[in-house]
C-alpha cells in the first residue's frame, strides 16, 4: 500500500475489536492489516489466516466471531463474501466477490496460486483445482440469507468504479440498502482506506457508542467554481469537518430543472466522495434545517432565519474555505 495517506485516528474504534478478512490469495500479515492498525490503534485488529477451502474459512470466522465477539469486521474481496454471511454484526464489504467461481475462471486463476504475503502455517502456494473452484461457486450460494430488518442496517458494501476484477454492485443493492460506489480499483490501497473505508468506519462507531456529533450544512453553491471545479481548500476544509462534525450538504431544489437532483449528487459524489453518501439535503426551506452551523454565501432562501449559527461564506470574516477551517479549529468540535 502506498504511504501518501496513513493517518492515526486514536478515538476512532478506541478499546473495540475488529476482525479483517482478507481476499484471496492473502494473509492476515497484508499491508492493509497494517494500514489498519496504524489507522486505528486504539482498536485490536483480529486478522486470522484463512484456510483455501472455503467451508472451512467460513467455520473459522464464525468460530472467531463466537470467541472474540468483533465489534465491526471488514472484509475485502473474497473476504467481503465471507464477512457478510457473519450476520448480527457491522459489516464492511469491499469490493466483494459473490462470484468467485465464475471470478476464478474468468481470471484464468486455476492451477498453483502463490500466497502474495506470508502466513502463519508457513504455505506458499497451492493448487486451484476445478473441485475447489465448485466449493467456492456452493460457496457463495449461500450468500444473501434474508437478512433481518437490523442486520440491514449493519451492512456497508463499498465498489470501486475502477474494480476491473469484480462487478457485484447491482448483486449487492438489490439485498442491502447501504450499496456506495468509490473512486478506486479493486485493491484497497491507502487511499481507498483513509477516503472510502474510515468514514464508514466512523458512522459506525458513532452509532454504536450513541454518540450525535454537532451538525454542519454546507450549501452546495459555495463548493464549486464557475467552471465547475472545487473551489480552492473545499477538500481540504470538508475532511477537516468530517473528522469532528456530521456534514450535510444542502442544494435548492429547482421546479423547472427535474433533472437537477441526480446532477447535484453525482457532481457531490465525484468531488467529495463516499462521505456525501445520505448526507445530502434538497431544501428551499434553510430556516427548517435542524442543525448547528449553517454554511451560506446567499441570504435567500431562509439562510439568515436558519436558528443555529450561520457561517457567511465570502464575507470578510470567512472569504475562503481556510478561515472556515482555522473557525472550526478553534471550536474543537463544539
Amino acid at each position: 500500500m502506498d504511504n501518501n495517506y496513513v493517518k492515526s485516528f486514536p478515538d476512532m474504534m478506541a478499546g473495540k475489536k475488529i476482525l479483517y478478512v482478507h481476499g484471496f490469495a492473502s494473509s492476515g500479515q497484508s499491508g492493509t492489516v497494517a494500514r489498519i492498525r496504524e489507522s486505528l490503534p486504539g482498536a485490536a485488529v483480529i486478522a486470522p489466516d484463512l484456510p483455501i477451502h472455503p467451508a472451512e474459512a467460513m467455520a473459522l470466522l464464525r468460530g472467531v466471531c463466537a470467541s472474540e465477539s468483533p465489534d465491526l469486521v471488514i472484509g475485502t474481496s473474497m473476504g467481503g463474501m465471507y464477512a457478510e454471511m457473519l450476520y448480527g454484526i457491522d459489516r464492511i464489504l469491499v469490493n466483494p466477490a459473490f462470484r468467485m467461481g465464475d471470478d476464478i475462471l474468468k481470471n484464468n486463476m486455476l492451477g498453483k496460486v502463490t500466497f502474495l504475503n506470508p502466513r502463519s502455517d508457513g504455505m506458499r502456494e497451492f493448487m486451484m483445482t476445478k473441485q475447489l473452484m465448485e466449493e467456492y461457486r456452493e460457496m457463495t450460494g449461500q450468500c444473501f440469507a434474508p437478512p433481518s430488518a437490523d442486520d440491514q442496517e449493519r451492512v456497508y458494501g463499498l465498489f470501486g468504479i475502477e474494480d476491473p476484477v469484480v462487478h457485484t454492485f447491482d448483486l449487492f443493492a438489490s439485498h442491502y440498502a447501504n450499496a456506495i460506489r468509490f473512486h478506486g480499483e479493486h485493491r484497497m490501497n491507502d487511499s481507498i482506506l483513509l477516503h472510502s473505508v474510515l468514514p464508514v468506519v466512523q458512522w459506525i462507531d458513532d452509532r454504536q457508542r450513541g454518540r450525535q456529533r454537532n451538525i454542519v450544512y454546507i450549501c452546495v453553491e459555495e463548493t464549486a467554481e464557475r467552471g465547475g471545479q472545487p473551489q480552492p481548500s473545499l477538500l481540504k476544509a470538508y475532511r477537516f469537518l468530517l473528522e469532528r462534525y456530521d456534514v450535510y450538504l444542502v442544494a435548492g431544489l429547482h421546479p423547472n430543472s427535474p433533472d437537477r437532483a441526480a446532477a447535484v449528487q453525482q457532481w457531490l459524489f465525484d468531488t467529495l466522495g463516499v462521505p456525501s453518501f445520505r448526507h445530502i439535503v434538497l431544501t428551499n426551506r434553510k430556516d427548517l434545517l435542524y442543525g448547528d452551523y449553517l454554511i451560506d454565501a446567499t441570504e435567500a432562501g431562509g439562510s439568515l432565519q436558519f436558528m443555529g449559527t450561520r457561517i457567511a461564506f465570502g464575507s470578510e470574516t470567512f472569504k475562503t474555505w481556510e478561515e472556515v477551517i482555522e473557525y472550526f479549529g478553534r471550536l474543537g468540535g463544539q
